[in-house]
């Protein structure tokens, strides 16, 4: 086949150059899951390639840490002047770019866009599809050390499901010293790095895109969201059951409130009783609940407890946060407005207002339209969630209690970040910690995700169940 024997100019010269584009045999093309290919012995000068790796690693590098990935990337290279990334540059963007029009039958520019990045041990790159305005092929090149399936970071492709969403892995390209990878960038190229477990190798590689005319894209998928609920039907008697006495005296829920309505966010550490607290965490680890994994994974990858499977003291505990006293309980610790008599500004008695705001009678009278929604959730290594266009964008209150953590760091992720809508910087950081409940009030502007849990929290589960838990609600007004 013409595409096996390597581009000619139109006089039929084969251009001068270190790049053998295609050799029989070293070329894999496949359409599954979608378009790509595989070239091996990519540069045809060993010597030429090895100092080009150490041009590269000469690069000035920055972290890169979001939501989606964590890892350190050069400047970008459209003008080095180093000679051996000015040649590469060159024959990419000429040569080979004429090659792939050819073999793409599609027009393609000559827009520099390449830089190199460097993966080491938990860096990852997680489900994203690569499409932004002009972006029509995608290419790696790898320059790395012998490299094993157990290193972790493959490149990951993913089948998609009816509605075009990525569903799960089907195939896996384990980076090769020399070696290019491209792929047309299309509404379905989701793919992903996975994590780097290796402690002791770089992931380096040299990647960048072809511009050329964009695909057109198919309609967003709206995927449908969990009901909101308005409370159940609770008196006060289920929050001294399950609440610590401290957080049940007036005088510490002003306290509270006071330092809430400061920073709009609070942290209430032993906010379960000791004997509940033991009693969930031993039905979340040992009892046989059904946990449905959530997706897809461009958006999110964690387990959720099918509330139908959870025994008894599990779904005591979820029907506490679900709890008409619950909402009235909030409305005092928040200043929130989540039942009607909680901080009545018509009240000509605020003893008598104290008095009553978590009594039977008080909750009889609730009127309110306050409503929530949420999850019980299992975190293990490589769970996350990933900010998102379509992400709620409503004043809400988030109240997370994470259990069977003790001991847990950051730097194993698994932390909520809040960050500003089109912002990198955290605006708030919530850290697993046993038993503390988390309150924060976010606005119409502030979006959360979940960092993913790595590698590293391997030696936090020393043993079985390799995993923490937590009650995610959300509440609004």
């Amino acid at each position: 086949a013409p595409v096996l024997r390597g581009y000619t100019d139109q006089s039929g010269r084969r251009p001068e150059t270190r790049l053998l584009f295609a050799r029989v045999g070293t070329l894999e093309a496949d359409s599954s899951p979608f378009p790509h290919c595989v070239i091996r012995n990519f540069l045809r000068d060993e010597e030429f390639a090895s100092r080009l790796q150490g041009a590269l690693l000469r690069q000035p590098f920055h972290s890169k840490n979001t939501d989606l990935y964590n890892f350190t990337q050069s400047d970008d290279l459209k003008s080095s002047k180093d000679p051996c990334i000015t040649e590469l540059r060159s024959v990419l963007f000429g040569w080979f770019r004429l090659w792939l029009s050819d073999l793409l039958d599609l027009e393609l520019e000559p827009t520099v866009d390449v830089s190199c990045a460097k993966y080491q041990h938990t860096d990852v790159l997680l489900c994203h599809d690569d499409e932004l305005e002009g972006r029509r092929v995608a290419f790696i090149l790898y320059l790395v050390p012998p490299w094993q399936p157990s290193d972790g970071g493959a490149l990951d492709l993913y089948s998609t499901d009816e509605h075009g969403q990525p569903a799960c892995v089907v195939k896996s390209l384990i980076p090769c010293w020399n070696s290019l990878v491209f792929f047309e960038v299309s509404p379905v190229s989701f793919h992903q790095v996975s994590e780097v477990v290796a402690e002791d190798k770089c992931r380096l590689s040299l990647s960048g895109w072809f511009h050329g005319p964009s695909l057109p894209r198919p309609p967003r998928y709206i995927e449908p969201v969990l009901p909101r609920q308005k409370h159940l039907p609770r008196d006060e008697s289920v929050l001294y059951e399950w609440v610590s006495d401290v957080y049940m005296n007036l005088e510490q829920q002003v306290r509270v409130q006071q330092e809430f309505e400061d920073s709009s966010e609070i942290r209430l550490p032993n906010f379960l009783k000791e004997e509940k607290l033991k009693e969930v965490i031993s039905a979340l680890q040992l009892a046989e609940i059904h946990w449905d994994r959530s997706g897809p994974p461009n958006k999110r990858c964690y387990e959720a407890a099918d509330l139908r499977s959870v025994p008894d003291s599990v779904r005591s505990c979820w029907e506490l946060f679900c709890s008409e006293a619950f909402f009235l309980l909030l409305s005092n610790l928040t200043g929130l407005k989540l039942h009607t008599l909680a901080n009545d500004p018509d009240s000509e008695d605020d003893e008598e207002d104290e008095e009553q705001a978590t009594s039977s009678a008080a909750i009889k009278k609730d009127g309110s339209t306050a409503v929530c929604v949420g999850e019980i959730r299992r975190w293990t290594r490589g769970c996350y969630t990933l900010l998102h266009d379509s992400d709620n964008r409503e004043f809400a209150l988030d109240l997370l209690l994470t259990l069977g953590c003790s001991g847990w760091q950051q730097d194993f992720g698994g932390f909520t970040s809040y960050v500003a809508h089109g912002e990198d910087e955290e605006l708030l950081t919530v850290l697993p910690e046993e038993n503390s409940l988390a309150l924060v009030y976010r606005d119409t502007d502030t979006l959360k995700f979940v960092k993913h849990v790595n590698q590293r929290s391997s030696t936090h589960w020393q043993q079985p169940p390799r995993s923490f838990y937590d009650f995610s609600i959300t509440y609004y007004e």
